[in-house]
C-alpha cells in the first residue's frame, strides 16, 4: 500500500518577492509546495519527483476522479506567494484556449487564492469595471491605462478568491497567499508596471487579447467569525479546497479512494495518522496522502490552520 509522503518545495525568485517564505534568502517570491516537479522527501520514493510517482502508481496515488481529465499527470499545482511588490496584471486561458494557443497537452489555469497574511491596506486586482467593451479592454492591454479599467479589492487574512480563466488579476504588496490551481503555469502578462522587459519577463499582448473576458471576475469571500470546521472554501470542476482552522476535536477524513489529499499547514502544527503511518506537519509543510491510503485522522494543535486540496 502507498503511504503518505512529504515534498521538498521548489522555490522561484521573482522581482516582486519577499522574505517570509525563506528568511535566510535574499528574495523568495513563490514556494511550489505541491508540484509535479517537487522531489519526494520521505518514504520509499524519496528522491523521485511527484510526476514520476504519479506515472508509476496511477490511480493508487491519484484516485479515480483525476484520471478522466489529466490521466496519470498530477492534476494540481499548489503555491505559497510572498508579495512585496505588485505582481504583473495577468490572465490565464481555459482548457480549450490553452490547447489552441499552446498545443496539445496544455491545460488551462483555473485557480483560487486564500489570504494567509495581509498588511492593513493590502489590495489585489480582480476583474474589470462593469460595462466595459472588448474594444476598451483591448486598448488597455500592454499599457498603464489598464489600471483605470480594473477593480481593486482590499482583503484581509481568511479571504478566499476563486479566479476563473479569462479574469484579469494581480496581487499587491503586503500579501502572503496560498494558491491552488490546475496543473498548469500558463500565464499571459497584460501589464507589468513599466518594469523593463526581458526574454523571461515580457508581455503577451496577442494571447491576452484572445483570452481576456471583460465580464470575468473573482469574487472575494470572507470567513464568518466562527467558521465550521472543516469549512469548504471552493468547489470547482478541477479542485475543492477546505479550511481547517482552530479545530477543537480530531478530524476524520475519508475520500473513499476517489482522490488524494494535499494538506498544507499555515499556522500551528498537525499530527496526521492511520494505523500504518503517522506524520507531523509544521507551518508551510505539505503532505501528500495517496488515494489508496484510505481514511486518516487529523489532530491539530490549538492554533492550527491548514488547507486541504483534493479533486471533488
Amino acid at each position: 500500500m502507498l503511504l503518505p509522503f512529504k515534498l521538498t518545495p521548489t522555490y522561484r525568485d521573482y522581482v516582486w518577492g519577499g522574505t517570509r517564505l525563506r528568511p535566510d534568502a535574499p528574495v523568495t517570491a513563490e514556494s511550489w509546495v505541491v508540484y509535479e516537479g517537487d522531489r519526494i522527501a520521505t518514504g520509499p520514493y524519496r528522491g523521485q519527483t511527484l510526476a514520476d510517482v504519479a506515472r508509476q502508481e496511477g490511480i493508487a496515488l491519484l484516485g479515480s476522479r483525476p484520471l478522466d481529465h489529466t490521466g496519470s499527470r498530477f492534476p494540481l499545482l499548489i503555491k505559497l506567494l510572498d508579495c512585496a511588490q505588485w505582481l504583473s496584471l495577468q490572465v490565464h486561458p481555459n482548457d480549450q484556449q490553452a490547447a489552441q494557443l499552446e498545443g496539445p497537452g496544455f491545460f488551462g489555469k483555473t485557480e483560487a487564492w486564500f489570504v494567509v497574511e495581509a498588511d492593513p491596506q493590502a489590495q489585489l486586482i480582480s476583474g474589470f469595471r462593469p460595462g466595459l467593451s472588448q474594444e476598451q479592454v483591448h486598448q488597455g492591454v500592454g499599457n498603464r491605462t489598464i489600471l483605470d479599467l480594473v477593480q481593486y479589492h482590499q482583503v484581509r487574512p481568511g479571504d478566499t478568491i476563486f479566479m476563473p480563466p479569462g479574469t484579469i488579476h494581480a496581487l499587491g504588496p503586503g500579501l502572503l497567499i496560498y494558491e491552488v490551481q490546475q496543473t498548469s503555469d500558463l500565464t499571459y502578462r497584460v501589464y507589468d508596471w513599466d518594469r523593463p522587459l526581458t526574454g523571461s519577463r515580457r508581455l503577451h499582448i496577442q494571447q491576452a487579447n484572445q483570452v481576456l473576458d471583460p465580464a470575468a471576475a473573482g469574487e472575494v469571500t470572507s470567513l464568518p467569525d466562527s467558521p465550521a470546521v472543516p469549512r469548504r472554501l471552493v468547489t470547482s470542476r478541477y479542485f475543492a479546497l477546505d479550511l481547517w482552522r482552530y479545530p477543537t476535536q480530531p478530524l476524520h477524513i475519508n475520500l473513499q479512494g476517489a482522490s488524494f489529499s494535499a494538506i498544507t499547514t499555515l499556522q500551528g502544527s498537525l499530527h496526521l495518522s492511520a494505523p500504518a503511518w503517522n506524520h507531523t506537519l509544521q507551518p508551510f509543510e505539505s503532505l501528500l496522502i495517496p488515494a489508496q491510503t484510505g481514511p486518516y485522522q487529523v489532530e491539530p494543535s490549538p492554533s492550527a490552520t491548514a488547507l486541504h486540496a483534493y479533486i471533488p
